[in-house]
């Protein structure tokens, strides 16, 4: 359960879409199917969707209850990369989407999740169990999973207080001439093209650090450090720097790499964990489709 005092600048905002601006990891849709299920309340009483909400309006968001997963396990010789009783941390390779959706019941991590694993978490209903956060499909690197309750909520905090240590590798096109920099633009559905992400003055606080790692002769190899995390949002403010990521079909430039998606890494987590209190860190090393770019590269910047 989450409790909401509106604020005076909240004040007049849809309350679907405020929601899905202060609860982690979720959706308007998402909300919306909440507030009809009588799971949100205002000062103790149901309201629609469209309800505005006022200054000092008290807002109690109930999780929705687990509902027996309709999700059938696989083993898809996923790498667990650390593994306890409350938490673990898996590697996802390019090309695999992270929960089941429409068009994709099967091959999913959650659906090797559910065969490699023995609990996991209930928070985020039935078809996203033990999901804390999530990397486009065809990003690869690692994951934070919660196997209870108690430890989802724990690690949504963290990512919701920004304690969370998140580093992405990135080849982008162009070469960035300083070392390093901070992208602070809002990311937001872009109104053109409702498939995309954009940056767009009233989307939710976005931030971004870079450091350059290596330059090439057309291309720049960068440390990314996630402080916050929406959706697309390294894709979305590379692009917004004139310096979109190579292979992006759908943020970089008509003449990309052909390499079946964005050159993008998630190559280090680190968290306390929920339950003990250890920090915990992993890394996981770039793909090999992705050295192989970078060694092509290095030769032809050699020449």
């Amino acid at each position: 359960m989450q409790n909401i005092k509106v604020t005076a600048e909240q004040g007049g905002s849809r309350i679907d879409k405020l929601l899905s601006e202060e609860v982690p990891d979720t959706s308007r849709s998402d909300i919306q199917g909440r507030i009809k299920e009588g799971l949100i309340k205002v000062n103790g009483h149901a309201v629609k969707a469209n309800y505005k909400v006022k200054e000092n309006d008290d807002i109690i968001v109930e999780e929705r209850e687990l509902v027996e997963a309709d999700i059938e396990p696989e083993d898809l010789s996923l790498e667990i990369v650390y593994e306890d009783a409350d938490v673990a941390v898996v590697y996802k390779p390019k090309g695999m989407v992270v929960h089941p959706a429409a068009g994709h019941r099967s091959g999913t991590l959650v659906n090797g999740l559910m065969y490699a694993l023995d609990n996991l978490s209930g928070i985020n209903g039935e078809l996203r169990p033990g999901i804390v956060h999530r990397i486009d499909k065809d990003t690869s690197g690692l994951l934070m999973v919660a196997k209870n309750d108690v430890a989802h909520r724990g690690l949504v905090e963290q990512l919701v207080d920004k304690s969370v240590t998140r580093k992405y590798t990135a080849l982008v096109h162009g070469v960035i001439p300083h070392n390093k920099g901070t992208i602070e633009a809002p990311i937001g559905r872009n109104p053109k093209e409702r498939q995309e992400m954009a940056v767009i003055d009233d989307g939710k606080e976005a931030v971004t650090h870079f450091n350059v790692i290596e330059r090439f002769d057309s291309y720049t190899l960068v440390e990314c450090i996630l402080e916050t995390g929406r959706t697309h949002q390294i894709r979305v403010h590379m692009k917004y720097i004139g310096h979109p990521i190579a292979g992006d079909p759908k943020y970089g430039p008509r003449r990309t790499m052909d390499v079946g998606g964005q050159l993008l890494h998630a190559g280090l987590i680190g968290f306390v964990h929920p339950i003990s209190g250890e920090y915990l860190e992993f890394d996981a090393p770039l793909p090999e489709d992705f050295e192989e770019v970078l060694d092509t590269l290095e030769r032809q910047s050699d020449k």
